[in-house]
């Protein structure tokens, strides 16, 4: 258990309150539910063994979410991955009523925006993911990512430009 501000924190509230997040980001790296799945548990499980070294200079969402990327890259980055490929999945559920064209095509370019963003090199990925997924300040970006506030001042401004050339004529 860990106190933040007076509340006590133990794995079941940190997952209630942060396993969303951890999911949906390990899904966006992996683009895999069951791979993500276990992803999430190995992200808690270390959660869990490290609670007590928590130190409190960001905060515990911050934390967690630090964790959930470096464990996504180890996963990329691990010979297994390198030398099995995951069976690709049937495409995100289906709208209900998909004849209704204006939700295709935001369904459509959700998807071409996501795939974008999953091509960019990881440097300029993360800070993506951070600050509007994760709808984190630029300060806990820096300190999720061990940066400088510049340098996610910077790759997020790159990120962005990049994402535009990316996307012109596609959208």
């Amino acid at each position: 258990m860990y106190e933040e501000n007076q509340e006590v924190y133990d794995i079941e509230t940190l997952i209630r309150n942060y396993g969303n997040d951890v999911l949906r980001t390990a899904y966006m790296y992996v683009k895999d539910s069951h791979l993500a799945e276990d992803i999430f548990q190995d992200v808690f499980i270390k959660v869990n063994q490290k609670l007590s070294t928590f130190q409190g200079s960001s905060s515990i969402k911050t934390w967690i979410i630090r964790i959930t990327i470096n464990t996504c890259k180890d996963y990329l980055k691990s010979a297994w991955n390198q030398r099995v490929s995951p069976f690709t999945e049937q495409q995100e559920n289906t709208l209900a009523g998909e004849d209704d064209f204006t939700a295709v095509e935001q369904k459509q370019e959700n998807s071409l925006i996501r795939q974008a963003v999953m091509r960019l090199p990881d440097k300029y990925k993360d800070v993506l993911l951070c600050v509007y997924f994760h709808e984190m300040s630029i300060g806990e970006t820096a300190k999720a990512l061990q940066l400088a506030e510049g340098t996610v001042k910077s790759r997020l401004s790159r990120a962005k430009d990049k994402l535009k050339l990316s996307l012109e004529g596609r959208i």
